[in-house]
């Protein structure tokens, strides 16, 4: 199998290791295998790929899409890094309104799996960042939503280190707290 997933303390949401095949010539590895992710339990299809680039600092998020076009997601970086947060929004569930974080960058090649009900979002460590996005539904504005990246129920420990305040695009300054969404 050439990808190795692992849990986290977030149910459905899964660390994806590709396996790499390096020489002399460069490296080849698969980034995503239907038969693989189902043997891993992630049954979901695939229907939109998405590319961002962002310079250092830049905070997308926390994002998500409701039912009927509930998102699921597997976020790689392919140049650059950031440190990836999944939130539970999940009504619920035992780790409703908990975060996940960690860092993805273009050495550890490690994707992350957030399944649908989950929020997203992502701060880049790096200028020049190139962060893939394989979604489960096609965007739909009238799904879209979010809640506001600096939370004080979330607690989430963003890794500001030296950035300062983070380059928040004007959307994403006024989203709701998590207490706000229905």
């Amino acid at each position: 199998m050439p990808f190795e997933f692992k849990e986290t303390p977030l149910t459905g949401v899964k660390i994806v290791q590709p396996r790499l095949f390096g020489d002399t010539r460069g490296f080849f590895m698969e980034t995503y295998k239907k038969s693989d992710f189902a043997a891993a339990g992630i049954h979901e299809e695939f229907t939109q790929d998405n590319h961002s680039y962002s310079s250092r600092g830049v905070l997308r998020g926390i994002h998500f899409q409701s039912a009927p076009h509930a998102q699921g997601k597997l976020v790689r970086v392919i140049k650059g890094a950031v440190w990836d947060v999944a939130v539970d929004l999940i009504k619920g569930s035992p780790t409703y309104g908990q975060f996940y974080g960690l860092e993805l960058n273009e050495d550890n090649n490690t994707m992350l799996y957030i399944p649908p009900g989950f929020g997203h979002g992502f701060i880049t460590l790096e200028d020049n960042t190139h962060f893939l996005y394989k979604c489960t539904a096609e965007y739909a504005p009238e799904s879209d939503g979010g809640v506001i990246w600096n939370d004080p129920d979330l607690k989430i420990s963003w890794p500001l280190g030296d950035i300062g305040d983070p380059l928040v695009s004007p959307k994403d300054e006024v989203l709701p707290q998590l207490r706000g969404i229905k």
